[in-house]
């Protein structure tokens, strides 16, 4: 097992559990995943259908038939229909080509939010409170005040730094590319594209330690397949950020390794 040290917000007590429930071959999954048959650029491919259920979890009403029609063979349709999953799709692209940093996380945010927030919220933090209201227009969560964001997301990438320098297993991979996922999403850095972002954060730290085919991870797909699942697992760490239970985060972070099996 990895041994980390002056990890500053994320929790590894729940690491060697997952690990010890994980009884497949990871690296075996991943080489299952076929380039064959595939309509078009295995890359291309993939980004797409993350793009496109990464948007629908959001609410977008597009399907992947219609976007891979756009996309790939010039089927043209209203722009509302498929801008923010092609807005997507480039950050996908983005991401393939560069290092993950801070820095480029804004500007990946920058991407994805082409269409969704005006120019001036575009790849940066929020400078006001945030709460996350449910269908019945309660309150669902109330993220990370705006006076400690720059704090927690300053803690968060310094975890992601030594992440990315530390040896790890795959099996540990995954753990810890979900649970960067998990805390992206609490603390609700952004004024908007916080899920799409810390999907992307996900898929891009497995690329990062896994090489460019962890592209194939359907993990976005995986989330909106079970998204009743995915909406209970990060509910079920509290209502507020300053009193989340990370203790309660094993089932969401066992959702995209699971996918594999």
């Amino acid at each position: 097992m990895v041994q980390l040290k002056n990890l500053k917000i994320v929790n590894i007590d729940l690491l060697e559990e997952f690990i010890k429930q994980i009884d497949f071959d990871v690296l075996k999954r991943l080489c299952q995943l076929q380039r064959e048959d595939l309509p078009t650029n295995y890359f291309d491919y993939y980004n797409s259908v993350s793009s496109v259920y990464s948007a629908k979890i959001e609410g977008e009403q597009i399907d992947y038939d219609s976007f891979f029609k756009y996309k790939f063979l010039n089927v043209e349709y209203e722009p509302d229909y498929t801008n923010r999953s092609n807005d997507l799709y480039n950050a996908y692209q983005f991401i393939l080509k560069n290092d993950l940093t801070k820095q480029n996380l804004l500007a990946a945010h920058n991407i994805l939010a082409e269409n969704l927030l005006p120019q001036n919220q575009k790849g940066v933090l929020r400078n006001n409170s945030m709460m996350v209201l449910g269908a019945d227009d309660k309150i669902e969560y109330v993220a990370c005040t705006e006076f400690k964001l720059e704090e927690e997301t300053h803690k968060l990438f310094d975890n992601i730094d030594h992440l990315l320098k530390a040896e790890l297993t795959p099996k540990e991979a995954f753990f810890f590319a979900a649970y960067l996922h998990l805390v992206f999403v609490k603390i609700h850095p952004m004024q908007d594209g916080n899920g799409r972002t810390g999907r992307l954060l996900e898929k891009w730290f497995l690329i990062s330690k896994l090489g460019n085919d962890a592209v194939a991870i359907n993990l976005e797909k995986n989330y909106y397949l079970n998204r009743n699942a995915y909406y209970k697992n990060l509910c079920a760490l509290g209502l507020e950020y300053d009193a989340l239970d990370y203790t309660k985060a094993f089932d969401f972070l066992k959702m995209t390794i699971g996918s594999l099996n």
